[in-house]
């Protein structure tokens, strides 16, 4: 059995296991795999958003529609766009670049567009959010209502996470 003061390499240090023993290879290997489950989620969540997008324009009540109304849509659907290509990104990174030696240099840049995929999502689901609630209801509520979804998505995306990182994340 192994000494409970052993660190990854076999020495003794604060009493605590720090990390994994694997070479940088197979901590990209490893890396690639979980991202790309994550962004398996948030690409099906983000194409299911822009396919109903893309249907609204040809619907009659389309030209009923306010400018005001007509320009969040436009908006709406280039964010959308924009998280489609950053969330479907990684995969095209990975096609591209596969057998050339670069995994771990390809696991950042695929993590930095998931990240950005995900803020373009937060942004299409709000802006989709504000215009369907307008159409739905004139209410001065809305701005309030979309408010608190956006609040909760961040406290779900990004506060929570980037709490457990800071609070269980040893120097």
């Amino acid at each position: 059995m192994a000494d409970a003061g052993a660190g990854a390499g076999g020495t003794k240090d604060t009493g605590r296991r720090r990390g994994r023993d694997e070479t940088e290879e197979e901590r990209a290997d490893r890396m690639w795999t979980e991202l790309i489950q994550e962004v398996r989620v948030a690409q099906m969540g983000v194409q299911i958003l822009f396919g109903f997008l893309l249907t609204v324009v040809f619907q009659p009540k389309y030209e009923q529609l306010s400018d005001t109304d007509q320009s969040i849509y436009l908006i709406t659907v280039v964010l959308g766009a924009a998280a489609t290509g950053a969330l479907i990104g990684p995969v095209s990174l990975h096609r591209l670049v596969s057998g050339r030696r670069v995994k771990p240099q390809a696991v950042r840049w695929a993590s930095r567009l998931t990240l950005l995929g995900l803020v373009l999502l937060l942004a299409t689901t709000t802006a989709s959010l504000l215009l369907i609630l307008r159409v739905a209801t004139h209410d001065g509520f809305v701005p309030w209502l979309v408010a608190g979804v956006v609040a909760w998505y961040l406290l779900c995306w990004f506060v929570i996470p980037l709490w457990t990182r800071y609070r269980h994340t040893s120097d």
